[in-house]
Order: structure tokens, then sequence, then C-alpha cells
């Protein structure tokens, strides 16, 4: 059955008003990417310090030689716990999605890419624990049935090292107590504002691998030049050096991965919502044909019916 004329005019009206919400929400998402990019872009010159300490340390092997230092508050994580290698008996696996939805493929790439992980590693309910950065990730895991161990809900939009302080504090706490042997973070990498790429790092425990593949990557930005390595003079010892950056390097990971999801995910809400304003433009087009075509058909009915009319009385 044909819609009427009134039907198409509601259906035109209902899509401009739709319209106008994406438009807003797209304008809300932009203006939120351009301010979490001025903290990560300074937030990146600090943490790829801090990395490139932790890096030279390692290559010194000054971490390996400390390893075995024991620490003095047992109530804190120490210095030889972020390093020792431990036998793996369960896998904690943090997981970094967005609260709400409207944000396109960026919680679904997260999680497939999570999931795949977790087949390729054979991990499940009884040697895996999850902590979720999210409600997304939450409840799609409880609904799973896996162990969601520990879940942060309400990240802010521009995200402070205070509050992340506190998820690091409670993910090494939980390293510290065993809940889980080995951590990975899995997130979305913001690339640019069409793009973004799923990322999995590990950070606990800290290891000189764990630096390889950023060595690598550094090599082939270089010039073929012999490096020498790093000599170091510590002072007031290596134990106090490495207990003030190994925190400030597992913090550094934390803040920076959800730092740089949650401009991904601004940016994706940013696309999705103009991809939904630009659908809901083609529609309005559409139908504003469509109710002009009907109005021109109706008109030129009602012209004959009047012409016939007068044909009828000659």
């Amino acid at each position: 059955m044909a819609e009427s004329l009134m039907d198409v005019k509601r259906r035109i009206e209902s899509t401009k008003k739709t319209h106008q919400i994406t438009s807003a929400m797209q304008m809300v998402s932009t203006s939120k990417l351009s301010q979490i990019q001025k903290h990560t872009g300074t937030y990146q010159v600090y943490a790829s310090k801090v990395e490139s300490i932790v890096s030279h340390l390692a290559k010194a092997h000054l971490m390996s030689a400390s390893a075995g230092v024991p620490n003095s508050n047992s109530n804190t994580i120490s210095v030889s716990e972020l390093l020792a290698q431990r036998p793996v008996k369960r896998t904690g696996l943090l997981v970094i999605t967005s609260d709400r939805g409207l944000v396109g493929s960026y919680n679904s790439s997260v999680l497939k890419q999570t999931n795949a992980f977790m087949q390729d590693h054979q991990l499940n309910a009884d040697n895996a624990v999850v902590l979720a950065v999210g409600g997304t990730g939450a409840d799609f895991y409880k609904k799973n049935g896996l162990n969601v161990a520990y879940e942060y809900r309400g990240v802010s939009d521009v995200p402070t090292f205070k509050e992340v302080r506190e998820i690091v504090k409670t993910v090494t706490s939980m390293y510290h107590n065993e809940v889980f042997d080995e951590l990975y973070v899995f997130y979305n990498h913001f690339i640019n504002r069409l793009s973004s790429g799923f990322r999995s790092v590990k950070m606990l425990p800290i290891s000189e691998e764990t630096f390889e593949q950023s060595e690598q990557d550094n090599r082939k930005a270089k010039d073929s030049r012999v490096d020498v390595g790093p000599e170091y003079e510590m002072e007031p010892s290596e134990e106090a050096i490495l207990s003030a950056v190994l925190p400030q390097y597992a913090e550094s990971l934390v803040y920076g991965a959800i730092l740089d999801a949650k401009t991904a995910e601004h940016a994706s809400s940013s696309t999705a919502m103009k991809a939904a304003s630009d659908n809901a433009g083609d529609l309005i087009d559409k139908l504003n044909l469509k109710y002009n075509r009907a109005r021109q058909a109706a008109i030129t009915t009602e012209i004959t019916e009047i012409t016939g009319g007068l044909v009828a009385q000659e």
C-alpha cells in the first residue's frame, strides 16, 4: 500500500530531527577528540622518556641483577615481583572498552581481537581473569561466563592520571596477591580520525623482551650506525632507582593505553555520527523527492478530474 503524503511528511520531519541529533553528537565527539589530543601529545613525550629509561636499564642488565631484591614493605608490590618470571597458572586480561554505544565498530573490534588472542593461547574461564575498563567489555564477558575479577566504569572523557593510578594500584595489588601471574592490556590504538588499530601489550611481569619490538622499530628509523650500550652510575643505589622508575613505567603503560583508547573512542564516535548524519541527509533527499512526486501526481489527478468534469458539462 502506497504511503500517503502525510506519512511521507512525518517521515521527513522525523528524519530531520534524527539528523539534528547525530550532527550535534558528531560536534560533541569532535570537540572531545580535540581536547584529548592535546593531552595525548604531551603525555606521549613523558611516556617515551620513561620507556627509554627502563629500556636502557634492561639493556644494561640492571633489571635482571635486581630481580632478587627483597621489598621492605610487604603491603606493596616490590621491584622483585614486577620483574620476576613465575610459573603462569592464570593470565590476566585488561580489556579497555567504552561505557556506551554509538561508537561504530570500536567495541566489537576490541572484543573480537581479544577473543582471538584467547583462542590462540587456549585461555578460558579456568585459566584467565578479565579486568574490564569500560562497561561494554564487563557486560560482554560476564554474559559469556568468564571470571571478571575487576571492572571500572565511568572513565572520564579526558582521563586524568589520578583516576588511572587507582586502576594501576588495584591491578598491581591483584598481581601481588597472585590473582594472576601475567597481565596483558588490550585496547584500540588511535591512528588518525578515520582509523584505529587493535593493540595488545604485556604489562606484567616487566622483562627485557618487552622492549625488543620497540627497539627494533627504533633501529629501523635510525641510520645504520653502531648502537653503543648505555652506562649508568647509580646514586643512591640501583634498587632505589628501579623502585622509583618501574612503578612509573607500569602507570604509564595503563594510563597511556586508556588515553589512547579514549582518543580512538572519540574518533570512532565522531566518524559514526558523521556517517549517520550523512545517511539521514540522503534519506531526507529521497523522501523529499518522493513527497514532491506524490504531490505532483495528486495535483495532476485533481487537474484531470476538474478538466473531465468541465468536458462532461459541455
